[in-house]
């Protein structure tokens, strides 16, 4: 089996959230609704415990998380869930980047057809965005700024503690996209001026079909998100539908396992990406992003003379790996994210995506770098 080399796309499961989950889908499946019975308090008290263990994560307070189906709902909510506030207090101005997910583009794209006007700020050529542009778009009837916290594609991780002291004293909302990088970088998250956190369940070695919303109140007010689904009531009525207590249960213990071995699943994610590098230097590389302030599980590269279509292919036996999102890697079109940055176009076509983790085997570098240099 080639080693998996796109974590970004998916992650493996942690053995111990395997094992927590389990019991809730074999002993413990009670409905978390279910007041009448101790079926359903056991299992009520279990999403409690997982609610718990994920806003210590972001330090939010429990009652602050809303469980969704993943960070795509996550996202829809918090943009398409603001709308109505935007209507009614005629701030229908939103500030975003051209690096966003398509997650986060799409949505804006919808509200851009009902009336709403989105400003895009473009990152420089290292993939970052320049926090002074964020400012010199704010406008009084801004309603929102949503900016991602690490980049799915280049692993860049964006300057949100500045964006945060420029929001003080402006009223708009402040929405991350934190499917990357939420229990991987903690410190930038933890800021009390983002409004919403947008997570994913399996990114962080959790089960797939879960993740959660963040929304911290300010002060004793909530933020006036209104649901974009209807019927049932649950989540106080943001997010309806039955709980999956088992999968909220496994969110809950990722978010757990990635607070308590942060330092030791960084150590070995910096292992796998120095060898990388000093493998992959022979080759002449161009790294595409901010190298100094990257995730150190993501590694984004052009080879010259090497397109990216032919190295997967060259690579198929030996390593899984990406040319971008997994979510418009078939189509087969230039990434979004690497044009917003201005990238020469044979960068944009040659590049390669590798992403690892802690649970990543052993990766035979010399025979990546054979195959690749055979391309040249």
């Amino acid at each position: 089996m080639p080693v998996y080399l796109d974590c970004n796309a998916t992650a493996p499961l942690e053995p111990a959230v395997r094992e927590t989950m389990l019991t809730y889908f074999d002993v413990e499946y009670g409905n978390a609704g279910s007041r009448t019975h101790e079926f359903g308090l056991r299992a009520k008290r279990a999403v409690q415990e997982a609610r718990e263990a994920v806003a210590v994560v972001v330090r939010a307070q429990p009652e602050e998380i809303y469980f969704t189906s993943g960070a795509t709902e996550s996202n829809n909510l918090a943009i398409l869930g603001l709308a109505p506030h935007g209507e009614a207090t005629k701030r229908k101005h939103i500030i975003s980047t051209a690096l966003e997910h398509k997650a986060v583009l799409e949505p804006l794209e919808h509200l851009e057809k009902h009336g709403f006007e989105i400003t895009l700020i473009a990152p420089n050529s290292d993939g970052v965005v320049r926090p002074e542009l964020i400012e010199a778009a704010l406008r009084p009837e801004t309603l929102l700024v949503s900016i991602m916290h690490a980049n799915n594609e280049t692993g860049t991780i964006q300057p949100l503690d500045q964006v945060s002291e420029i929001l003080r004293e402006h009223s708009a909302y402040f929405h991350v996209d934190a499917a990357q990088g939420f229990g991987k970088e903690l410190s930038l998250l933890r800021s009390d001026r983002i409004d919403l956190i947008s997570i994913s369940g399996h990114k962080i070695y959790g089960p797939k079909g879960i993740g959660a919303l963040v929304a911290r109140r300010r002060g004793i007010e909530r933020i006036p998100l209104k649901s974009i689904m209807f019927g049932g009531g649950q989540e106080r009525g943001l997010r309806p539908g039955t709980l999956p207590v088992p999968l909220i249960v496994g969110l809950g213990k990722a978010a757990e396992a990635a607070l308590k071995d942060n330092a030791k699943r960084t150590s070995r994610n910096m292992q796998i990406r120095t060898a990388a590098l000093d493998a992959l230097g022979s080759l002449n590389i161009e790294i595409n992003g901010d190298q100094t302030r990257s995730l150190v599980s993501t590694l984004n590269f052009s080879v010259p003379g090497v397109d990216a279509e032919a190295a997967m292919v060259a690579l198929k036996n030996i390593a899984a790996i990406s040319n971008g999102s997994a979510c418009t890697s078939s189509s087969y079109e230039p990434s979004h994210v690497l044009t917003a940055m201005v990238l020469p176009e044979w960068r944009v076509q040659g590049a390669i995506r590798l992403s690892w983790c802690h649970m990543t085997d052993d990766v035979n570098w010399s025979a990546i770098v054979s195959a690749l240099r055979r391309l040249q």
